[in-house]
């Protein structure tokens, strides 16, 4: 396989997420080929308006342990993107940034898989040999961005998907709304390592919190979580605990709301190395998205680690946990997700071995094979 540059939505960290994950399977898959990981840039414009360069110390550019083929990099954001010239800079300078390191790793003609739409001024400019462009979440359907912002975005988004020589998509909507705007899409949902959480089930269940325990893994944003429906849940197994792992980026209103619970807990992130052990608390595993097409657009990690645990599963009627509503226990309506939860709690481990199978199924190997077989038609494999 050729070289490759991986232009990312979150830095390498331990918090891990799809870009991580592919580009684990990929440097394990081929040891020979080198990965340039490019993460968020620093942006020192951010940092100069608030007084603060100390998110500037440290090295921008790093070997990742454990993948001696993989290096992370960061650039540098001089200006504020809402300058339009600025943006300009910003975008030169990092494509001068990236194509330096690459040369400096002997990193020639690599394939170029962008995952942020606003990578599109990458594509035709980093003497790549191909470029993937990779939709995880559909941006532009984010209820909480201005008008001005959605249409740049779904700019960008429509630009990439006719240069890109691959679309790779999550879900079955991103599926659909970009096949008449791409040349060529590939559904490839998210997968699981599934022996990572073989232990869940059958671990000692390792919570100090009152049971029952409901809890959930991911990011907190008021685009995805339903608060009204955490409150809900917290006041109706009033002895229980709701517990919350995951970046918080909640706005102060939200997450006051849910710190006014006494039983709901907000833990913060917590690194993929942790996520077994607080899973093993769980009674069960919570997913309480709210219903709009933002939502419709994703395949949640979760799905996948939720049902490698073979604990219980509850969530609202989203994406993913829909398709597997034999295995999960679906509900649309607040009253049916607090149903549900009671009869999650009722299991007894009756679903645990098929849920498990199925993640089985669908693990980053098996990603892996789909993901190479659609890069042969680019030449991008000997």
């Amino acid at each position: 396989m050729r070289d490759l540059i991986f232009v990312s939505m979150e830095n390498w960290d331990d918090i891990w997420r799809r870009n991580q994950f592919l580009c684990a399977a990929l440097s394990r898959r081929f040891p020979s080929v080198k990965i340039l990981f490019v993460g968020l840039p620093i942006n020192v414009s951010h940092q100069v308006r608030r007084g603060n360069l100390s998110g500037s110390k440290g090295p921008a550019t790093w070997t990742v342990p454990n993948f001696p083929n993989i290096t992370f990099t960061r650039a540098l954001k001089l200006f504020p993107d809402s300058i339009a010239a600025g943006r300009a800079v910003n975008d030169l300078v990092a494509r001068l940034h990236i194509r330096r390191l690459a040369r400096k790793l002997g990193i020639q003609a690599p394939l170029l898989w962008l995952n942020p739409h606003s990578a599109v001024h990458m594509a035709g400019r980093m003497g790549e040999s191909a470029v993937v462009y990779d939709i995880t979440d559909d941006w532009a359907l984010v209820p909480s961005i201005s008008e001005t912002e959605r249409k740049q975005i779904a700019g960008q988004d429509r630009r990439l998907c006719a240069r890109a020589d691959l679309v790779v998509v999550c879900s079955e909507a991103l599926e659909r709304s970009r096949i008449p705007r791409s040349r060529r899409v590939l559904l490839l949902p998210n997968g699981v390592d599934v022996e990572y959480y073989a232990g869940v089930m059958g671990g000692a269940n390792g919570s100090s919190l009152p049971h029952p325990v409901f809890g959930y893994t991911g990011t907190l944003h008021r685009d995805r979580i339903d608060a009204g429906l955490l409150v809900r849940l917290a006041r109706s197994f009033p002895k229980g605990s709701v517990v919350l792992v995951g970046p918080d980026h909640l706005d102060p209103q939200t997450r006051a709301s849910l710190a006014a619970e006494k039983n709901v807990h907000l833990c913060g992130p917590v690194p993929y190395a942790e996520i077994p052990r607080k899973m093993a608390g769980f009674d069960v595993c919570i997913v309480p998205h709210v219903m709009t097409p933002f939502t419709e657009s994703l395949n949640p990690l979760k799905l996948w680690e939720y049902l490698a645990s073979g604990k219980p599963v509850v969530s609202t009627d989203v994406a993913g946990f829909r398709d597997y509503s034999n295995l999960c226990h679906v509900a649309g309506e607040p009253e049916g997700f607090i149903a549900a939860c009671r009869a999650a709690l009722g299991e007894n481990g009756s679903r645990s071995v098929e849920r498990m199978a199925v993640a089985r199924r669908n693990s980053w190997h098996s990603r892996l094979d789909t993901l190479i077989e659609a890069l042969r038609p680019l030449g991008v494999l000997s």
